[in-house]
């Protein structure tokens, strides 16, 4: 344990050390709180509510996507992640380092969409509801962990930035992320149970609000958290594998 200790705080303090990479992972669903969920739902209780849970579950998705998807492809460029591969501690802290570092990053992320959220809007919500949020938050987190993973270790940095930025916007709009609970265009409804996105933000509406989950989004949602880190877990080992031939 304490091997995965140090390297989560190498991790963390690698990333604190170029603060624009802090500021990068909140910057959209920052904005979005602004310009979109104050003016537009800030004053209905429900509606602020809904839309923060669903700006909770963007800044997962980027925090993650773009983290582990650009930062561990940064990362293999650098001497270090070869020799690190050469310890003998195996590859298990170095994985377990860099999970709870992206976590850290993770609820870091999410500290200003809340404060705008408890202080310029009317969303409301009980304890019990913002401790269920912050779960739902880590399981939402799972399966953009393991995409970001398999993106940073299949792809080089430019093109691992690339696709993180190509898939990143479709499964938000696509999975409702933008739309109020059931508002959305009628294609969007028919598509979203089928997308991570949906079920990472309707565990965050049950979790804030009185929203019942649907069966089929969280069994996608397994569905995808499995294949993603099925995904991960190649794009690993065909790494080592070019590495070390």
């Amino acid at each position: 344990m304490s091997l995965v200790l140090t390297n989560a705080r190498f991790h963390l303090l690698e990333t604190l050390r170029v603060p624009i990479a802090v500021l990068g992972s909140t910057f959209f669903p920052t904005a979005s709180m602004l310009f979109f969920v104050v003016p537009f739902t800030g004053d209905d209780p429900a509606g602020a509510t809904f839309a923060t849970a669903s700006m909770v579950t963007f800044a997962v998705m980027t925090s993650n996507l773009f983290g582990y998807g650009v930062g561990v492809a940064a990362d293999r460029s650098e001497p270090w992640d070869p020799y690190t591969r050469t310890l003998p501690a195996g590859p298990g802290p170095r994985f377990g380092g860099r999970v709870i570092a992206g976590l850290a990053m993770t609820l870091l992320s999410l500290v200003p969409v809340i404060l705008i959220a408890a202080f310029l809007t009317a969303a409301h919500t009980t304890v019990v509801g913002l401790l269920l949020g912050i779960g739902a938050a880590f399981v939402a987190a799972i399966p953009f962990t393991f995409m970001g993973l398999a993106i940073g270790y299949a792809l080089p940095t430019k093109a691992a930035l690339a696709v993180a930025q190509i898939i990143f916007f479709p499964l938000a709009f696509l999975g409702g992320l933008l739309s109020a609970p059931r508002q959305a265009p009628s294609f969007v409804e028919a598509v979203a149970p089928y997308l991570p996105t949906r079920g990472a933000v309707e565990l965050m509406w049950a979790a804030v609000g009185d929203f019942p989950l649907r069966p089929l989004s969280v069994v996608m949602l397994g569905v995808w958290t499995v294949a993603a880190g099925l995904l991960a877990a190649w794009a690993y080992r065909r790494d080592e594998g070019r590495r070390f031939r």
